[in-house]
């Protein structure tokens, strides 16, 4: 049986089994719709985040509030999180072990929740949850099935922000949630059809 979101949170409080606890100011554990039918997963909080206790209320999270339109969402439909909790210092990469430490309780965020879809935004988060070394610009803007879910990755906001060419790729794939969870909805409503009658 799952755990719930909040005493996953209650065993997080005050962590310290990795080195980043020694640089945060904040932990950054989740935020959302508790029962989300789509849950984003992001790298690791940034600047913003880790002050604010929130994923993705920077510049990232602006222009993901901006996407999210595109795909027929609003940011209260969604649960958002990261691979990491803490933010690493100066943005660095997640390093392995400190991916190794954070990432149960991840996984038991995913299963509070028991999203329908999953969308993994950057590497770090699609490596992690499609078990993969491949790059995000191969996976990208295809739908990946992995045990119950529908994973959908795609270029962390971010990168959208850096490089402007890869803002039109991002509309393109978050047309394409749009569209993912306007089927699942449709196959569940013929399911739930199927039962009652």
């Amino acid at each position: 049986m799952s755990r719930s979101l909040d005493d996953i949170r209650a065993d997080l409080a005050g962590c310290r089994r990795c080195v980043l606890s020694e640089t945060r100011t904040n932990l950054v554990f989740g935020v959302g719709n508790p029962h989300a039918e789509v849950m984003f997963i992001g790298e690791a909080p940034g600047r913003q985040e880790d002050l604010g206790a929130e994923p993705f209320i920077g510049a990232a999270g602006q222009y993901l509030n901006t996407l999210l339109a595109l795909a027929g969402l609003k940011r209260e439909e969604i649960y958002i999180a990261n691979v990491l909790k803490c933010r690493p210092p100066e943005n660095r990469d997640p390093r392995p072990e400190e991916i190794e430490v954070c990432t149960p309780f991840l996984r038991e965020q995913v299963k509070a929740i028991a999203p329908e879809i999953l969308v993994t935004l950057g590497n770090f988060a699609t490596r992690f949850i499609l078990k993969t070394d491949r790059g995000i610009t191969g996976l990208r803007g295809q739908v990946h099935i992995t045990g119950r879910f529908s994973v959908l990755p795609i270029f962390h906001p971010a990168a959208a922000i850096y490089d402007r060419n890869k803002g039109p790729i991002m509309e393109d794939d978050f047309r394409l949630l749009g569209r993912l969870i306007t089927k699942r909805r449709e196959e569940r409503a013929a399911r739930e059809g199927r039962i009652q009658s």
